[in-house]
């Protein structure tokens, strides 16, 4: 069972999704400046660099976008040069370019841009000039797939390219055509502006949180979205009206006079999952250290002493460490490299299982995963795709009495 919760204060609003009673996801959008993923710029080339293959490119933010050479291509792969140009053949101090933040500013870091246009839909993503379809690879039913992609040719004009969401699945050719207008539109309107406007300037801004949510979260498998904020809740049952009418009465506004988080059990579950010790439910427990880059978990038998032998006990453990690993990977929206000290195990079939077990549970993951193997030192290789900044930045900031060990709680 899925369920989604919208908490909203003065400041931020906090998004909950819920399944089968765990706490799956978690996103936090601060009042004062929404996500820039997804908006788009009319940005100014500032430097050029060969030795990077990159651009600098200002688009009015304090620091200056990066746009790799490989973002600055064509985006069918088939339309590109056979030899990569240098990006000083492509771009030179001066031009002026629509570019897309496909990466938030994090650190000290730029955010980084691309050219690959895409703008999402409750159905399809469109990508306006990548003259291509795909289908997501969520939907496992070949005939299906073979549909929507021969639907969706059968859509696009010359030149557009779009991507068929898990959301899209058993949808009418007359749904995916009412999404496809609508995107066609916002492109239009976007060319428009920027035919008679200047860099650096914003061009086109992504939903906020809440309707991003209601566009990307909420699908006909959702059993109930909940809002604590009448605005909230009248922004997220307009949209669903308007795309998905079918779902529109599974929307309600709490009104009860404890909150919404403490009556769902969604507070005690963040304030465990983000904890540096984690115990499991068998009592084996997991310890997480996270760096900028690189995230390191290590899992350990802790009270668990099994029923057979030893084998047995760590491959236990190691199966249900796998399992809570994908979902706190989610859960608190790690990015980059992660490493995981399994505990050691005997046999390769079990090796293999706890992977088998690994790559099924990130599955329900949005987010690009990808399970490398397993290192020469018996260590597990990820590696998660980061677009945002993690969650526990915005609910928690390093505590100055011990310079890092703890955290101080600031929702």
């Amino acid at each position: 069972m899925k369920q989604l919760f919208v908490h909203c204060t003065r400041n931020a609003t906090h998004s909950a999704l819920m399944e089968d009673g765990r706490l799956a996801e978690f996103s936090v959008e601060k009042s004062e400046g929404t996500s820039l993923v997804g908006n788009l710029y009319i940005g100014r080339v500032v430097n050029v660099l060969p030795g990077m293959q990159a651009a600098f490119v200002d688009i009015g933010l304090p620091k200056n976008a990066f746009l790799y050479v490989d973002d600055a291509l064509h985006p069918h792969l088939d339309k590109q040069p056979k030899v990569k140009p240098s990006i000083t053949e492509l771009l030179k101090p001066g031009d002026e370019r629509i570019v897309q933040v496909m990466k938030e500013p994090l650190g000290g870091k730029g955010a980084r841009v691309t050219t690959h246009y895409s703008l999402p839909g409750r159905w399809l993503v469109y990508m306006p000039e990548a003259d291509y379809v795909g289908v997501s690879k969520k939907i496992e039913n070949d005939q299906e797939r073979n549909r929507l992609k021969s639907l969706a040719e059968q859509l696009r004009e010359p030149g557009e390219g779009m991507i068929l969401r898990t959301n899209s699945e058993g949808e009418s050719a007359e749904a995916l055509l009412e999404d496809l207008k609508a995107l066609r539109g916002v492109w239009r309107d976007i060319v428009s502006r920027a035919s008679h406007l200047s860099a650096p300037i914003e061009l086109h801004r992504d939903f906020g949180l809440v309707q991003r949510m209601v566009r990307d979260v909420f699908t006909p498998d959702t059993e109930e979205l909940v809002l604590d904020d009448e605005n909230a809740y009248q922004e997220a049952a307009a949209y669903l009206r308007q795309t998905a009418p079918s779902l529109a009465d599974r929307v309600h506004l709490y009104k009860e006079n404890t909150p919404l988080y403490d009556k769902m059990g969604i507070n005690d579950q963040l304030d465990k999952a983000f904890k540096q010790r984690i115990w499991l439910d068998s009592g084996g427990y997991l310890v997480w250290d996270q760096t900028e880059a690189l995230t390191v978990i290590d899992v350990n038998t802790g009270k668990y002493i099994g029923n057979v032998d030893l084998e047995e006990t760590v491959f236990r453990t190691n199966l249900e460490a796998a399992a809570e690993i994908a979902r706190l990977l989610r859960l608190r929206d790690v990015g980059g490299i992660i490493i995981v000290d399994f505990i050691d195990m005997e046999t390769e079939e079990h090796r293999q299982l706890v992977v088998q077990q690994l790559e099924g549970t990130m599955k329900r993951d949005r987010t690009k995963c990808q399970v490398l193997g397993w290192t020469r030192l018996g260590l597990l290789e990820i590696t998660r795709k980061k677009a945002r900044a993690n969650v526990e930045s915005f609910l928690y900031e390093t505590c100055a009495a011990c310079k890092g060990k703890g955290k101080i709680y600031i929702r």
